[in-house]
């Protein structure tokens, strides 16, 4: 199964990549929940470091000096997601498990939106972050907003 995945993004562009990692996110946050369901421990810790290993990652791509202020809403929404995963396990709560994938499901939304756009999915991610297509930016922003709580 490894395998199929890494040849599923072989030729996948940046904002694709940038998908499945918001994908990779969500699936693992569905199997915390599942996890809690279980009364399962150490399978939800494991489900959750390994989400926010993702958002970790995701953060530090960021590049503040070229992404402004949709960059910056990112790392709000990063920031808040991430408060908000380990307050879910830490009561292990359906509710706050389901939020967290609520929240980044419209994200990566927004993302699938710009993957639309052959011209900015087609560029590498040091490209991708250096444009100032508007449509780009303000989906990211749009979805990112701005002010995130957890």
């Amino acid at each position: 199964m490894a395998g199929y995945r890494e040849h599923t993004l072989d030729g996948a562009g940046a904002v694709d990549l940038v998908v499945a990692l918001y994908d990779g996110i969500i699936r693992f946050l569905y199997a915390a929940m599942a996890a809690v369901e279980r009364g399962d421990a150490d399978a939800r810790r494991a489900a959750v470091k390994r989400a926010l290993d993702i958002i970790i990652h995701l953060q530090a791509r960021l590049r503040m000096d070229v992404g402004g202020r949709p960059a910056q809403a990112l790392s709000e929404f990063y920031a808040a997601i991430f408060a908000q995963i380990l307050q879910a396990s830490q009561s292990a709560s359906r509710l706050k498990f389901q939020h967290a994938i609520d929240c980044v499901r419209n994200v990566r939304d927004a993302w699938r939106e710009v993957a639309r756009d052959p011209e900015i999915n087609s560029a590498s991610p040091r490209v991708l972050m250096m444009q100032s297509r508007p449509s780009a930016a303000d989906a990211a922003d749009a979805a990112a907003g701005s002010n995130w709580t957890a």
